[in-house]
């Protein structure tokens, strides 16, 4: 099934879920090994390999929110009591909101510094802030407290899911697997 049903994710959904989270891991990846780098074309690579999935998730996330509106999300399961839906809907909308804002505080550092950005090497991304090195330090430092926030909200997100799974023993983890075929 393509659309998400009452009791299920459909392909769409997921295919958008697993897409972001290994690009995320990607990110965290390159991110850290071009700030460890030292300075060398090497390093200028890791750089746009970095700033280009960035540009590659806040596309995929707008296409997400797109269809996250459009096509509702699955019935959280009868028994979650209400803090849990609160904090359900919490995190998701944190996580979203997030992941939104840390390639857009990216792309200002680069803005801000000057320093012209091609996503993939191909398409030349113009700047969104004027040079300003004090715009560029508090755009970094909005950057490094949006990954301490994402590290927490996945950290939560995946617990949660975890905690679901192994615990609870409902279907919330498992109706996001890929692969899995829901006929509910």
């Amino acid at each position: 099934m393509f659309r998400n049903t009452d009791q299920a994710w459909g392909a769409a959904a997921k295919l958008l879920h697993w897409t972001i989270a290994a690009l995320v891991l990607a990110q965290i990846a390159s991110g850290w090994a071009a700030v460890q780098w030292p300075l060398s074309p090497t390093k200028l690579d890791l750089f746009v390999w970095h700033k280009s999935t960035g540009m590659l998730i806040l596309a995929l996330m707008a296409a997400r929110l797109a269809w996250r509106l459009a096509d509702p999300a699955p019935a959280l399961p009868v028994d979650m009591a209400p803090w849990e839906r609160r904090a359900a809907h919490a995190s998701h909308f944190s996580i979203y909101l997030v992941l939104l804002l840390m390639p857009v505080t990216g792309w200002m550092i680069s803005s801000a510094a000057n320093i012209p950005f091609r996503a993939f090497w191909l398409v030349r991304m113009p700047p969104i802030v004027a040079p300003d090195k004090a715009t560029a330090d508090a755009a970094a430092y909005a950057h490094f407290l949006l990954f301490v926030a994402l590290s927490l909200l996945l950290a939560a997100h995946i617990g949660a899911a975890l905690r679901h799974h192994f615990l609870k023993h409902d279907d919330v983890l498992m109706r996001m697997l890929p692969g899995r075929r829901d006929d509910a």
